[in-house]
């Protein structure tokens, strides 16, 4: 029998694993566990470089909710006067949600009467900190979980116009600028405009492109073929684009089943992270889009997108709270550095003044 080694967090083979075999058996094994352990390594080592480096962006993360932090500036002032009733009014206007936002008050309201907060700067301070707890407890790790073996595997979905290509695109630049082979495929084959559109991301981060010109092509084709390419050519990674579709319409829905499948044939255990782009001026409205997306296809992660340019950045606390699932990068600007890895802080000591 052939020594093996279990995925485990480290990749490190169980040491109480009790293994009868050949000196070249054992020396087949112990190299095939040492070849996965370097690659869980590498991609250890790159969800932590980019989860350092959105603590190191945090000044363009800053200036990209400066529209949610105007629309919040009047919570200081209302602390000031103890005014809790208006900071319900102020965080709904941020698109918090309500049931947030009468949860957040309603906690302050009680440590000011245990006697533990004693003026508006330590109330801000507690606001802020229910909110980071919330993000940190239900959001869990926003790390990307690249799994313990290349090619990693990201598969983006979404609605028409949420930035599902252009996500994509910058997405490759970051994981390119960190030294990453990645592959591009070229899944929605419903828009030409999209492939062209991907082809110039590829030219613009030098990655490798799959991609269909049939008009008749299956997006699925498109994503098993890039998916067997990057295991048979050694990429790091393989990043799935797909077509935009109403989260209403059942039959393109189960088209994102069927492509999730084909992926896992291609390549057992992908794909590893199922991102959801979520387009942040329609605030609460996105959530809907989320469970449905959730519910069929199980996602794994959110990309909010277009935050830049509305108040709207509390929307970032109803997802994670609504559905338990972290948001992994948000949308700050239009330029290839603005999509940030996101940082539960960060964030809020950028909405916050």
């Amino acid at each position: 029998m052939a020594a093996h080694c279990r995925a485990i967090p480290f990749l490190s083979p169980s040491p109480s694993a009790s293994v009868r075999c050949s000196p070249s058996g054992r020396r087949a094994g112990h190299l095939r566990c040492a070849a996965a352990a370097g690659q869980a390594g590498f991609f250890t080592r790159l969800g932590r470089l980019i989860k350092e480096k959105a603590k190191s962006d945090v000044d363009k993360l800053f200036s990209g909710f400066s529209k949610t932090r105007e629309s919040l500036s009047v919570v200081d002032e209302l602390l000031t006067y103890w005014n809790l009733a208006d900071t319900d009014r102020a965080l709904l206007v941020s698109d918090f949600g309500p049931k947030i936002s009468f949860r957040i008050v309603d906690t302050l309201r009680e440590e000011i009467r245990d006697g533990k907060l004693k003026s508006g700067a330590e109330i801000k301070e507690a606001l802020k900190r229910c909110i980071l707890e919330l993000l940190t407890s239900k959001g869990g790790n926003s790390e990307l979980q690249l799994g313990f073996r290349k090619p990693a595997v990201i598969m983006i979905v979404g609605v028409n116009g949420g930035g599902k290509t252009t996500s994509l695109g910058k997405l490759a630049y970051r994981f390119k600028n960190e030294g990453v082979k990645v592959l591009m495929a070229a899944g929605d084959t419903f828009r030409a405009a999209a492939r062209d559109q991907l082809e110039v991301w590829a030219e613009r981060t030098g990655s490798e492109i799959v991609i269909d010109n049939d008009k008749k092509a299956k997006p699925e084709s498109v994503l098993s073929q890039a998916v067997k390419r990057g295991k048979r050519e050694e990429f790091d990674l393989v990043l799935c684009d797909t077509s935009g579709r109403l989260h209403t319409n059942y039959g393109l829905m189960e088209e994102l089943v069927t492509c999730k499948k084909v992926i896992a044939k291609a390549l057992p255990g992908a794909p590893n992270e199922i991102l959801l782009v979520l387009d942040g001026t329609t605030g609460l409205n996105m959530l809907q889009q989320a469970k449905e997306f959730n519910d069929v296809v199980g996602v794994t992660g959110f990309i909010l997108t277009k935050l830049d340019g509305t108040a709207r950045g509390g929307c970032v606390v109803s997802v994670v709270d609504e559905l338990g699932i972290p948001v992994k990068f948000i949308g700050v600007g239009e330029g290839l550095e603005d999509l940030q890895p996101f940082d539960a802080e960060a964030f809020v000591e950028a909405i916050f003044p």
